[in-house]
């Protein structure tokens, strides 16, 4: 079991009455089925369907936890103390906020798995408290997230830039086309029901080390995305699928600056790159 503390997390607690209700009312997770012992990925989005702000999500005793980076937390609080109006609600914020990353099979004791990780078959467990020994660093998760297929925002794409379904929202548990209504709701579902997310994450397998962060990924001299979290010859990047889809049919060369790629998308995703055929089919 290896582990590592984050020192860039903070968390805004709801509790009170109607907490579950308001935020069932506001973001893309679906609370009712939110289980005791787990974190799963959320969002409150803007009224056009893009993520103003990301965090994880989990029950703590009767309150809920939304942890999230320091810089998106006291905006966040400022946010659901708006829609909050005259609901018994108290929100509190605590920040900075330890939280330990542990990698391994069995659970720790009071740790909340990552759905997120589960649903890349991948056991990840985060603890709200420190814990002595950490033997792990954040490069060591940064990799496990690409293996994953996992991004995050800041690292992987910017707020209020990117729809949900870009970051695989609509597939790892964040995402919810069936509890009702909530702020972007109509957008994200108009994507679903027509088909129509063509940015996605995927994973970069580069022929020599990438370039950093930011860096274009084109095909013939056109980009199709830009890279996100790097790790030498790794990274994750959100690409037109596409596009990315074209370029492979036809074994045009993907460029991450100017070292040739291999674009991946996550296994457990069950999706494709579309290709001509299916374009003219949809």
């Amino acid at each position: 079991m290896s582990k590592v503390c984050l020192n860039d997390r903070a968390i805004v607690s709801a509790s009170g009455k109607d907490a579950e209700n308001l935020l069932q009312s506001l973001i893309t997770t679906d609370i009712g089925g939110l289980g005791v012992d787990e974190a799963r990925p959320g969002a409150l989005l803007t009224p056009q369907g893009k993520i103003l702000f990301d965090f994880l999500i989990s029950r703590d005793g009767d309150a809920l936890r939304l942890e999230t980076t320091s810089d998106q937390a006291e905006p966040l609080l400022k946010r659901l103390t708006m829609y909050k109006l005259r609901s018994a609600v108290d929100l509190s914020l605590r920040s900075p906020a330890p939280v330990t990353i542990v990698f391994g099979e069995e659970p720790p004791e009071g740790g909340y798995r990552d759905q997120r990780f589960e649903k890349a078959g991948l056991s990840v467990f985060r603890l709200y408290r420190e814990m002595e020994g950490a033997d792990a660093t954040v490069a060591d998760l940064e990799q496990l997230r690409i293996a994953g297929g996992i991004a995050v925002s800041g690292a992987d794409f910017a707020l209020q830039d990117a729809f949900p379904h870009d970051v695989l929202m609509d597939l790892n548990g964040g995402l919810s086309f069936r509890k009702g209504c909530y702020v972007g709701q109509e957008v994200v579902s108009r994507m679903q029901h027509r088909a129509t997310a063509r940015r996605r994450v995927v994973i970069v397998t580069g022929e020599a080390p990438l370039p950093p962060t930011g860096a274009s990924i084109s095909v013939n001299g056109r980009s199709i995305g830009a890279l996100g979290t790097v790790r030498d010859k790794a990274a994750l990047a959100i690409v037109r699928i596409d596009k990315a889809g074209e370029a492979i049919a036809k074994g045009d060369a993907i460029l991450a600056g100017d070292v040739p790629v291999t674009l991946t998308l996550p296994g457990w995703t069950g999706l494709s790159f579309p290709t001509e055929a299916d374009e003219a089919s949809a």
